[in-house]
């Protein structure tokens, strides 16, 4: 009896898919990775001084969380064909769409652990002598860390998702399976592009968790007293 093709039968699950295309989603998952991570890592550069002129200037901060939101309402679709005639096809259009997206969430959880430094404990550091850089980067971001940390997390995740919509112009990573699969009805392609989407979110939430945890000892200490 003639061994089953999987391929042949179009099942949703076949190790000959995977066995044959690895190449095609290590590239994709290469790209959809790269992709992620400098745009989380723009966003990140941008929404911190954006936080803090926000927090210093208070009149300011309602128009900057302001416009992150509306930027958070465009339409993913919209927004990259808006960016097209700007940057072109590129990969460009993609990342600039994502940091955007993700400023929203980065700059409201910047800005939230900020004022969640009790004000207690910025005087007692500016009596033992703390500067305005001294006091930014020795008590009140190790002190933010958490919703810093929880807001990072919350982008990345999202980001992993959205990245999937660059598909429109060639730059999704594995969004590019998954749309090519589901116009020509190819359900190993379209299952394992989002399979590995799924794990790389959970893969990358899971070390940003952990990072957290080495990053604040304290938060540990208080939870085992």
């Amino acid at each position: 009896m003639a061994k089953r093709n999987c391929l042949v039968s179009n099942d949703w699950i076949c190790g000959e898919y995977l066995r044959t295309r690895s190449h095609e989603l290590t590239d994709a998952t290469v790209q959809h990775l790269w992709i992620t991570a400098v745009s989380v890592a723009i966003g990140l550069l941008i929404a911190f001084p954006v936080a803090l002129v926000a927090r210093r200037w208070r009149p300011l901060a309602g128009p900057v969380l302001g416009l992150a939101t509306v930027l958070y309402t465009v339409p993913s679709l919209a927004m990259f064909s808006l960016l097209l005639p700007v940057f072109g096809i590129s990969p460009a259009v993609v990342i600039t769409g994502l940091v955007l997206y993700s400023l929203t969430i980065l700059v409201r959880n910047i800005m939230a652990g900020l004022e969640s430094v009790p004000e207690d404990v910025r005087e007692a550091a500016r009596g033992m002598g703390y500067g305005p850089l001294r006091l930014l980067f020795a008590v009140e971001l190790p002190l933010s860390l958490p919703a810093l940390m929880a807001g990072l997390r919350i982008a990345t995740v999202s980001t992993v998702a959205l990245t999937t919509v660059g598909a429109i112009i060639n730059y999704g990573g594995l969004g590019n399976l998954i749309y090519t699969g589901i116009d020509t009805i190819f359900k190993a392609q379209v299952l394992a592009a989002s399979v590995i989407c799924v794990a790389i979110a959970i893969v990358a939430d899971v070390l940003l968790l952990g990072v957290q945890w080495l990053l604040t000892p304290w938060a540990r200490s208080r939870k085992a007293a």
